[in-house]
């Protein structure tokens, strides 16, 4: 296989989705109340996601932690916020589409990735395959009270 002129013709975005079999409010919810996203995704946090806010992620696991700073929300709609390298944030938008009364499509779009072209599919591979378990293990809690544990065991020691 060659990899000749292999250029990048707009900025890349990071794109994971899945349908929840739970209303808008409770999927919302599910990302907005640390105490339900702790079951799920981070260990800690220090608030919730409200729109102003500047949050401190742990993740106990990777011994890592990370400054959010929530740009917008939109209660049972919308979550955007920044988080990473404070010089050169990428923003997360959190989108909670209701498909009935108790079915909602929750999409998570990543944007702002910067580096050369390798490292920013690099960080889309590993952005994508992130956010579909986080997606996957909220799923699990929300429809069948099942706390999968997949976010600790995405890369193990």
């Amino acid at each position: 296989m060659t990899m000749q002129n292999l250029h990048l013709t707009e900025a890349p975005a990071a794109y994971a989705c899945m349908l929840v079999r739970r209303p808008a409010d409770e999927a919302f919810r599910a990302f907005a109340d640390p105490a339900l996203t702790s079951r799920f995704w981070y260990s800690a946090s220090t608030g919730p996601m409200t729109a102003g806010a500047g949050l401190r992620w742990e993740w106990e696991t990777y011994g890592v932690c990370i400054e959010v700073s929530v740009r917008e929300v939109e209660a049972g709609r919308l979550i955007r916020f920044d988080w990473g390298d404070r010089e050169r944030p990428t923003t997360v938008e959190l989108r909670f589409t209701p498909r009935s009364a108790d079915t909602t499509f929750v999409e998570v779009t990543e944007t702002g990735f910067h580096g050369s072209g390798d490292e920013a599919v690099r960080w889309l591979n590993d952005t994508v395959g992130g956010f579909t378990t986080v997606l996957c293990s909220m799923k699990a809690l929300l429809e069948h009270g099942v706390e999968l544990g997949a976010v600790p065991d995405h890369h193990p020691a």
